[in-house]
């Protein structure tokens, strides 16, 4: 296993509906391609840890960084992983037109959520820690 997280600015408004659009399409593709990850989206601005193998990891962030909808892609790291940190694909977002996301497959309520003492202890991986700052720094 591999992962890569990565940060970037959208290009374009994303709204509730090209969010919802977002992770429709990317939850089909990475399914097909057995590579999951978090995806964080907030004011314009994007973080995300993709995993799977790495050759696969490695071609659909080359896709990312072409992608017109990013600019200012800036790659956090990339490593070798035991394991799957995040098997489901999810993305996170917040206070979106007022809409609660929760009925949307894939929806992560992760930066609902306050980023306690008990979760910064409990983060091993550089991935989490990384997401859970964050997450914290949104607060």
């Amino acid at each position: 296993m591999f992962h890569i997280a990565y940060v970037s600015s959208a290009t374009v408004d994303f709204n509730r509906e090209r969010l919802h659009t977002l992770l429709e399409q990317s939850r089909e593709k990475n399914h097909r391609l057995e590579i999951t990850g978090l995806l964080l989206f907030r004011d314009g601005n994007f973080m995300q840890v993709i995993e799977g193998e790495e050759a696969r990891v490695r071609a659909l962030f080359a896709k990312i960084c072409q992608d017109p909808r990013h600019r200012d892609i800036f790659p956090l790291f990339e490593e070798p992983i035991a394991a799957r940190e995040f098997p489901d694909w999810s993305m996170a977002f917040r206070n979106l037109d007022g809409e609660d996301g929760r009925a949307v497959p894939g929806f992560s309520d992760f930066l609902n959520t306050a980023w306690t003492p008990e979760d910064r202890k409990a983060a091993g991986s550089r991935a989490q820690r990384l997401l859970g700052g964050f997450k914290e720094r949104l607060r």
